[in-house]
């Protein structure tokens, strides 16, 4: 028997101390490059966006993938590119930890929209609140001196 998986996954990571250091114009370049890594390991990317202080990524895993290896090399691939090309001058690096929450299918359009509308979303929703409701609405148990 084959395998089959139809998973979806959005990951959420921060700067270090959500520092404001991915300015707007080198974004495209950090994007396409995490997008090159997510084919390279055979997942699909539906989307991937963010703002100064933190991205999401909507993806689909091959499910010879585990996931923390892939955020690991997520960070550290994406790392080693921002240092070398010095796309943002002011990046300390990725934060420790990271939020995946699943999704069905039927979710995907609606996470698309929610992920391409980030900048207008956090006109008004820091990145902390956009975080701990996340958190809620998975049920994940969490403390907050630990988001912070």
């Amino acid at each position: 028997m084959s395998t089959y998986t139809q998973i979806l996954y959005q990951i959420v990571f921060s700067t270090k101390y959500r520092a404001h250091s991915l300015i707007k114009e080198h974004r495209v370049e950090l994007f396409q490059h995490m997008w090159g890594l997510l084919e390279k390991k055979r997942c699909h990317l539906y989307r991937i966006n963010g703002v100064e202080d933190h991205l999401h990524i909507l993806t689909h895993l091959h499910p010879s993938i585990a996931l923390a290896d892939l955020v690991k090399d997520l960070k550290l691939s994406s790392s080693k590119l921002i240092k070398e090309k010095n796309l943002f001058p002011q990046f300390n690096g990725w934060q420790d930890g990271y939020g995946a929450f699943t999704y069905s299918i039927g979710a995907k359009n609606n996470l698309i929209q929610y992920i391409k509308n980030q900048e207008e979303h956090h006109k008004t929703k820091t990145f902390l609140d956009e975080y701990i409701e996340l958190l809620q609405e998975h049920d994940i148990e969490f403390d907050e001196k630990f988001l912070l």
